[in-house]
C-alpha cells in the first residue's frame, strides 16, 4: 500500500506533473476505504513484529496467525488485549534497547538509531525508536504535500530552496546506538539526498553547513548562500516558523557583514568551523553589483521595520513553508510582516513518533489549515474528549474521556486525543495531542490541531490549555501594536510557592511601552481566561491576581541556547508555553526587569 518513496518530491516541481498525478491518485485510493486500509496497516505492523517481547506480554502464548485472521477479529483482539500507554510505560523497554539489548523487545528488526524529542513540552528529551521506515514516510509525505503545493504554486525546475535547517550533534548511547533528533537523522539520510536529486530543487546550503551544530554560524551561512543564489530561490522553508523568524531577526543585525562577504567572495571571521568555511568558500565568488543592490534594499527596509523583506530580497520566491500551528502560531504575525503579500503555507502534521497528516489545501491561511490523516503510516485510534463545563472536580483533569474509536469512526466537530501503533515499535501509544475533526477527504478525517494535553496551567480547580493561553496572550498583547511595540515571545508558569497560587506570564517585548499600558495588558489577560474554575477561583481569591513579568530583550534566545546546549536542534525547537523547568524559570526570573499584578476581580 505504500507509494514508491524513491520518486520523492520534497518541495514541489512544476515539471513533475506525472509524478504528482501518480501520488495524488495513490492517496485518493488509500483514503477511500480507510477502515480496510487501517486494518491492513495494523496487520502489517503485527506481522512485522510478531513474537516481540512487548506483544508477548499481552498476547501471552497464543500462537496467532495474523495473516489468516479475520481483519475485524484481529483489530478487536489487539485493542482488547494491548493497553493504552504513555512514553513513561514504554521507557524501560526503550532504555534496554539504548543500553544494547539486541533481543526482539519492541521490533523484530534491530533498532540501531534512536530519535530525541525536542524536550520542550515536558522539560526533558525522550528516546523514540527510529528506523528506515521513519525516513521513507518523511520522504513520502513530503512528496505528496509537494504535489498539492505545485498545483497552487508551481516552481521552476532546477531552482533552489532556502532551507533554514539545522542538525544537532549525534552521539552513541551506552549500547552503541546512534542518537539524535529526528530531523538530524533525516538530513543525514539517503532519502534527503533522493529528494533533491529527483526534484532538481536543491537546498542553497551544503551538508557541511546543515550539520555544523552551531546554529548561529549555520544561520549566517544559510543567509549568505540564500542571497548569493537569490534569483534562483523558489521557496523559503524550515521545520518550524520560529526558525525562519529567528533567521530574519539575525539578518537585521548582520546584513552589512553578509553584504561585505558577497562583495568580496569571502566568509566572515565569525564562521570558525573549518569544514563549513571551506564548503561555503568553494561555492561563492565576488559579486560586488549584487552586494550593492542588497545594501540599497536593506537600507530601504530599515525605514519600514523590515516589512516585506522576503519578496524584496528573493523576488522569485513563490511561498514560505513551515509548521505554523500550535505553539508556532504566535510567530505567524511576524512572519507575515517579513513576507508581505507572499503566501504562508503550513507544513505537514507530525511528531517524533510518526507523521500523521498532510496539508491538502496549501492556499488556506495557517490559522485555518487542516491535515488529512495518512492511513498507511500508522494504525490510528482516537480517544473522544469532552470538556468539563462545571468547575467542580480535580484541576489536573483537563478532559473527560470515552473509549477509543478507530480512524473510520471519528465524527466531525468532536475533539480527540491521538493514539498511535507504529511500525517502529510503539503500541497504542498516547501521543498527547488534542485534535478536532473538521471534515473528511474521501473517508480519511481532516484534523485541526488544538493543543497539547500536558501543557496546562493549574492552580486550584482551574484548567487552562496551551490554546487557552494563546488566546489570552493574543488579546492582552493587542494593546502593544497601538504603541508601536510587539510581543517577541512568551511563556507561563503556575506559581504555587505562596498561597494563594497564581499564574505568571513572561513577555519579551520589542519597543518601549509605558507602564500604564503594561498594567492594562496584565489586567486584560487576567480577565480573558474564561475557564469556569479559574473565574470562580479568582472571584473567591483562591487563585491570586495574574502576574505579568517583562524580561530583557534576548532572554528567549538564552532559553534557546539552554535547550540547544542540552542536545536540541534549532530545527526542532519550540518555546515551551507553560513550564515548571527550574533552570528555565531561573533564567526568566534573573532577566525580569518589570513586574505587574492584575487589578481584575477587584
Amino acid at each position: 500500500m505504500e507509494a514508491e518513496a524513491s520518486n520523492g518530491n520534497g518541495n514541489g516541481n512544476g515539471n513533475g506533473c506525472s509524478n504528482d498525478h501518480d501520488i495524488i491518485r495513490w492517496f485518493d485510493t488509500i483514503s477511500t476505504n480507510v477502515a480496510m486500509v487501517q486494518r491492513e496497516t495494523l496487520r502489517q505492523i503485527l506481522e512485522l513484529n510478531r513474537g516481540v517481547e512487548y506483544l508477548k506480554k499481552w498476547f501471552g502464548d497464543k500462537d496467532l496467525d495474523i495473516r489468516e485472521m479475520d481483519a475485524c477479529e484481529m483489530e478487536s483482539l489487539y485493542t482488547s488485549l494491548v493497553p493504552l500507554v504513555s512514553h513513561e510505560d514504554l521507557e524501560p523497554f526503550i532504555q534496554r534497547i539504548a543500553d544494547g539489548d539486541t533481543s526482539p523487545i519492541l521490533t523484530q528488526h534491530p533498532i540501531t538509531t534512536l530519535s530525541l524529542s525536542s524536550g520542550t513540552t515536558e522539560g526533558r528529551q525522550k528516546f523514540i525508536p527510529f528506523t528506515r521506515h521513519s525516513s521513507k514516510t518523511t520522504l513520502q509525505i513530503f512528496r505528496l504535500a509537494a504535489a498539492y503545493r505545485s498545483r497552487v504554486y508551481p516552481t521552476r525546475s532546477k531552482g533552489r530552496i532556502l532551507e533554514f535547517i539545522y542538525s544537532s550533534k549525534r552521539f552513541k548511547t551506552r549500547g552503541g546506538l546512534m542518537a539524535g533528533t529526528a530531523t538530524t537523522h533525516y538530513f543525514a539520510s539517503e532519502e534527503f539526498r533522493i529528494k533533491q536529486e529527483k526534484t532538481k530543487l536543491f537546498t542553497c546550503s551544503p551538508h557541511e553547513v546543515i550539520s555544523n551544530g552551531d546554529y548561529k554560524q549555520t544561520t549566517y551561512c544559510h543567509l549568505l548562500l540564500g542571497l548569493f543564489f537569490h534569483k534562483e530561490v523558489e521557496c523559503i522553508t524550515s521545520t518550524f516558523a520560529y526558525s525562519i523568524v529567528q533567521a530574519f531577526s539575525s539578518f537585521e543585525e548582520q546584513w552589512e557583514d553578509i553584504c561585505k562577504d558577497i562583495k568580496e567572495g569571502n566568509v566572515s571571521s565569525k564562521i570558525t568551523w573549518p569544514k563549513m568555511r571551506k564548503a561555503v568558500l568553494d561555492i561563492i565568488e565576488p559579486k560586488p553589483i549584487l552586494a550593492s543592490r542588497i545594501e540599497a534594499i536593506c537600507e530601504g527596509l530599515q525605514g519600514s521595520d523590515w516589512f516585506g523583506l522576503v519578496p524584496k530580497l528573493w523576488p522569485n520566491a513563490k511561498y514560505v513553508y513551515s509548521i505554523m500551528t500550535g505553539s508556532m502560531q504566535h510567530y505567524s504575525k511576524k512572519l507575515r510582516h517579513y513576507c508581505g503579500s507572499l503566501p504562508l503555507v503550513s507544513a505537514e502534521y507530525g511528531s517524533t513518533e510518526s507523521w500523521i497528516g498532510v496539508n491538502l489545501d496549501p492556499s488556506l491561511e495557517p490559522e485555518k489549515v487542516t491535515f488529512a490523516v495518512m492511513p498507511t503510516f500508522s494504525y490510528f485510534e482516537f480517544i473522544p474528549l469532552y470538556r468539563q463545563d462545571q468547575y467542580s472536580g480535580s484541576g489536573s483533569v483537563d478532559f473527560i474521556e470515552d473509549d477509543p474509536v478507530p480512524l473510520s469512526q471519528v465524527k466531525v466537530g468532536q475533539e480527540y486525543e491521538i493514539v498511535l501503533t507504529t511500525f517502529t515499535g510503539l503500541y497504542r501509544y498516547r501521543l498527547g495531542d488534542v485534535v478536532e475533526v473538521s471534515g473528511f477527504h474521501n473517508e480519511t478525517p481532516k484534523l485541526k490541531f488544538i493543543c497539547r494535553r500536558k501543557l496546562l496551567l493549574v492552580v486550584n480547580i482551574d484548567k487552562n490549555t496551551e490554546k487557552d493561553l494563546q488566546l489570552v496572550v493574543e488579546k492582552g498583547s493587542q494593546l502593544l501594536s497601538k504603541h508601536r511595540a510587539e510581543l517577541v515571545d512568551f511563556t507561563s508558569h503556575a506559581e504555587l510557592t505562596h498561597q494563594p497560587g497564581h499564574y505568571v506570564i513572561y513577555w519579551e517585548i520589542k519597543g518601549k511601552v509605558e507602564e500604564r499600558v503594561l498594567c492594562k495588558c496584565c489586567r486584560e489577560m487576567d480577565a480573558s481566561f474564561v475557564d469556569p474554575g479559574y473565574v470562580v477561583s479568582r472571584r473567591t481569591n483562591s487563585i491570586g491576581p495574574l502576574e505579568l513579568c517583562i524580561v530583557e530583550r534576548g532572554t528567549f534566545k538564552k532559553i534557546l541556547d539552554y535547550f540547544i546546549g542540552n542536545g536540541a536542534a534549532l530545527s526542532q525547537f519550540k518555546t515551551p508555553r507553560c513550564t515548571n523547568d527550574r533552570t528555565l524559570l531561573k533564567i526568566l526570573d534573573l532577566y525580569t526587569v518589570k513586574r505587574f499584578r492584575s487589578t481584575a476581580y477587584g
